[in-house]
């Protein structure tokens, strides 16, 4: 039986997906937790296989844990399970090490089937991403995608929710001055000269 930890920091998910998963035969919901710090305390307590984590998490972000999880906690398996958009966030994602990615508007049969597939070894992504990634679209939106680096997708979500440079360097762990280094690339790859329309340039591609 997979044994499923979710962290989300809203409780109607939370508690919806333990509901659901309540009478399974095959997942287990062994616990929830409502911020990324809390993850790592957690996975202390109980045994887990798999992990569904929401990317928008308090205290640490969801590329952040998937980095400090494959070090201290490679045998857990993660799954993005997120509202935001798809075509940016899977792919950096699954580079940070997910095993997963999975909208919250896919239907809780997918969800299932997404969840064992990962326990059985399997990488998951939706069949539209296939897709696309198949495809290879050269639309406008597709070429900026292409442009961020996993780091500069998570910096830029960070500075359009508001987050100072400080702060940024704090949650990432790194130096305020790498930081202001994303930021300055970030602005030349999408063209723009200063924070307030890089924040709207992120607005505009839903990041």
């Amino acid at each position: 039986m997979v044994k499923l930890m979710v962290a989300d920091n809203h409780p109607i998910v939370t508690k919806g997906l333990e509901l659901v998963f309540a009478n399974s035969r095959d997942i287990k919901f062994v616990a929830s937790v409502a911020d990324g710090e809390a993850i790592f305390d957690a996975l202390k307590q109980y045994t887990t296989d798999i992990l569904l984590c929401e990317i928008d998490l308090p205290k640490l972000n969801g590329i952040s844990v998937l980095r400090r999880i494959k070090k201290e906690n490679p045998e857990v398996k993660v799954i993005i399970y997120s509202a935001q958009q798809e075509e940016v966030y899977a792919v950096s994602a699954i580079k940070a090490g997910a095993d997963g990615y999975v909208n919250k508007s896919t239907d809780l049969l997918t969800l299932k089937d997404a969840i064992m597939k990962v326990y059985l070894g399997g990488l998951y992504i939706s069949p539209n991403l296939s897709r696309k990634i198949a495809l290879d679209k050269n639309s406008g939106k597709s070429n900026y995608y292409k442009k961020l680096s996993t780091r500069e997708v998570e910096v830029l979500k960070l500075l359009s929710n508001g987050r100072r440079n400080k702060e940024i360097a704090e949650e990432l762990q790194i130096n305020e001055k790498t930081v202001s280094t994303y930021r300055a690339r970030l602005m030349k790859k999408l063209n723009v000269t200063n924070l307030i329309d890089l924040v709207n340039q992120a607005k505009s591609l839903d990041l």
